[in-house]
């Protein structure tokens, strides 16, 4: 008689009680795939679909045949951190230590959920402007943090510094802010940044300065860095990425600034989080930088396809928002659609195949004022394709 093979005993995988129970998969992904599949045009996500300086390749390349393939500092490169302090000092005219005030991460989100984790503790307050990058409000629970949300001007998106000054508590461990902003494409005015300078001298809430767009602000207006202003970066983390400057945003290398206190506690967390960052990279960034032009010439150039991206939406119905700043461009749609945005969305991903994000997807409780948010970092032959889908509107 044959043998019985005797079941396998089945252990069940342990139920464990979520540390983010309201944060599913992120609108980016979403989208992006439903873009895959139906072929869209996709101009949500906010990544360039052009490739990056073949200097910048060659440097990265001479690097690692050099024998930059082990580990680095903790902190980064000095070369790069040096050439980081260079910049900052030059166009915003702060000195900052690349000892101890300069560190390289992996990437911008890193850099801020590290800061978070670093700074807030259990029951601190973090007030946010909504709306906001989506990694903000998870890094402030994930830090056991209270997130006290505070809306930018609906429409425009202009700060309410009087709702923000009225947000402040006695529990406020920090504040974070965007500009240039995604996104809505605004971007801070000197006066936006004297008035919160301002409003947090008489406290002790720290400033996370989110600044990943920070060469991309046009019509000869100037990036306000948080930098520029002596009492703001006493109290700041200068967040900004390389991705996000050179093209190269799947290589998630970013950096912070702080004074040098801060910048120890940042990187009592960064060792444990990522503990250093790719070592080939950072010589080649550090090579690269040491001509200036490279990121001296992205306001002109990504102003000309903003202006492209606009001039094929005027004959639209379209209303569109200004784009101060950012490779983002806000519009109306209710002269389009009486879809809620989200589904708007979705409806011009499938039927009209060209993908866009709906603004209310940057808001907690998602909040619906008819906009949507199109990304213009794309080939020139990518955006009139796109716009010649969007014509038929």
């Amino acid at each position: 008689m044959p043998h019985s093979t005797p079941e396998a005993p089945v252990f069940p995988t342990p139920t464990l009680r979520s540390r983010l129970p309201e944060v599913g998969t992120t609108i980016f992904t979403v989208m992006s795939a439903l873009a895959t599949e139906h072929k869209s045009v996709n101009l949500g996500q906010g990544f360039p679909d052009f490739a990056c300086d073949p200097a910048l390749l060659d440097a990265v390349s001479q690097a690692m045949h050099q024998g930059h393939n082990q580990y680095p500092p903790m902190a980064g490169v000095l070369a790069l951190r040096e050439a980081v302090a260079d910049k900052i000092h030059r166009l915003y005219g702060r000195s900052y230590r690349a000892a101890d005030e300069i560190t390289i991460t992996a990437g911008a989100t890193q850099a801020i959920i590290s800061i978070v984790l670093a700074v807030v503790h259990p029951g601190d307050e973090v007030i946010v402007l909504e709306p906001c990058y989506d990694s903000y409000l998870p890094n402030i629970a994930l830090a056991g943090g209270v997130a006290v949300r505070v809306p930018l001007t609906p429409g425009t998106f202009r700060p309410d510094f009087d709702k923000i000054a009225a947000a402040i508590t006695p529990r406020t461990r920090c504040l974070i802010i965007n500009s240039p902003h995604n996104p809505s494409g605004t971007i801070w005015s000197r006066a936006d940044m004297l008035r919160l300078q301002e409003i947090l001298a008489p406290t002790d809430v720290l400033l996370i300065s989110d600044e990943v767009y920070e060469h991309m602000v046009f019509d000869g207006a100037a990036h306000e860095s948080a930098a520029r202003y002596p009492g703001l970066a006493a109290r700041s983390f200068i967040v900004s990425s390389f991705g996000k400057t050179y093209h190269v945003t799947g290589w998630k290398v970013g950096f912070v600034a702080a004074p040098a206190s801060l910048t120890a506690e940042l990187r009592k967390v960064h060792q444990f989080n990522v503990f250093t960052v790719n070592t080939p990279v950072q010589y080649g960034l550090a090579a690269f930088m040491q001509e200036p032009s490279r990121y001296l010439e992205l306001p002109a150039f990504y102003q000309r396809k903003r202006d492209l991206f606009r001039q094929g939406l005027e004959s639209t119905k379209f209303r569109l928002l200004p784009s101060e700043g950012t490779f983002f461009q806000c519009a109306e749609i209710s002269e389009v659609s009486d879809m809620r945005e989200a589904e708007f969305c979705r409806w011009l991903t499938v039927e009209i195949g060209v993908t866009a994000i709906p603004m209310s997807a940057f808001y907690r409780d998602a909040f619906d004022q008819k906009i949507v948010r199109f990304c213009f970092a794309k080939e020139e032959a990518t955006l009139r394709k796109g716009l010649e889908r969007l014509a038929k509107l």
